[in-house]
């Protein structure tokens, strides 16, 4: 199995999972990874060249996948506006342009580990999935698990992930902390404000964005997202 694989931050409790997983099942050698940002991964998904991987919610709304995604429930650090005389999108993520023009937000979109660098830094900023919260009260999903095959696999999968919080070793904090010029402290903070779980109201902050999308004629007509149960 092919699997997209994005290396923010806001993943690496799934990328310590998936090493214990594979490991424990004896399929690491199965196991390819293919890396890239949201936005490349979008399409390699779309051109099945890879299997499966969390997919920019806005590019999964015809995908099947298991009740697991990328979700903040209110703030999220990482998902910014900056200030700005002209709009301009961060290219690596589609959803995130979006949401910032769904909220009638201008400015300088941010994602990822850079933005998390800037919010650390004290800038000067929006974050948009609170913006997102104080308009509907709901949850925003950023991406969700997909597949094109290995349903069973992936519902296993996703079964496991979601079942008991994953504890970081040290050591990959202190290795990651290097990686993004952050401390690890500061990671883990930000992973407070991530979750990994799709349930009721993360489905209605889904279908809630899909819609705004829909009526604001800023996607193509849209269709039903095909849900598993885990």
């Amino acid at each position: 199995m092919i699997f997209g694989k994005i290396d923010f931050l806001n993943l690496l409790p799934f990328h310590v999972f998936m090493k214990r997983y594979a490991k424990t099942l004896k399929v690491h050698q199965s196991l390819n990874y293919h890396k890239g940002v949201p936005s490349t991964l979008n399409r390699s998904f779309a051109a099945r060249r890879i299997d499966a991987a969390f997919i920019s919610s806005i590019a999964a709304r015809n995908c099947h996948h298991f009740n697991v995604g990328i979700v903040a429930k209110r703030s999220v650090l990482s998902v910014l506006s900056l200030p700005s005389k002209i709009h301009k999108d961060d290219t690596q993520s589609a959803t995130s342009n979006l949401l910032a023009q769904i909220l009638d937000i201008d400015g300088e979109v941010l994602i990822g580990d850079k933005a998390l660098r800037y919010y650390y830094g004290g800038g000067e900023c929006i974050d948009l999935s609170q913006a997102w919260y104080n308009k509907t009260h709901l949850p925003f999903v950023f991406a969700l698990l997909c597949t094109h095959h290995h349903q069973h696999e992936l519902k296993r999968l996703s079964h496991a992930f979601i079942c008991k919080p994953i504890k970081i070793p040290h050591y990959i904090l202190k290795d990651n902390a290097h990686k993004s010029n952050l401390t690890p402290a500061q990671i883990r903070h930000y992973l407070h404000h991530i979750t990994y779980r799709i349930g009721e109201k993360e489905r209605r902050g889904f279908k809630r964005f899909m819609k705004e999308a829909k009526e604001k004629r800023l996607v193509p007509p849209l269709g039903t997202i095909r849900y598993t149960s885990v």
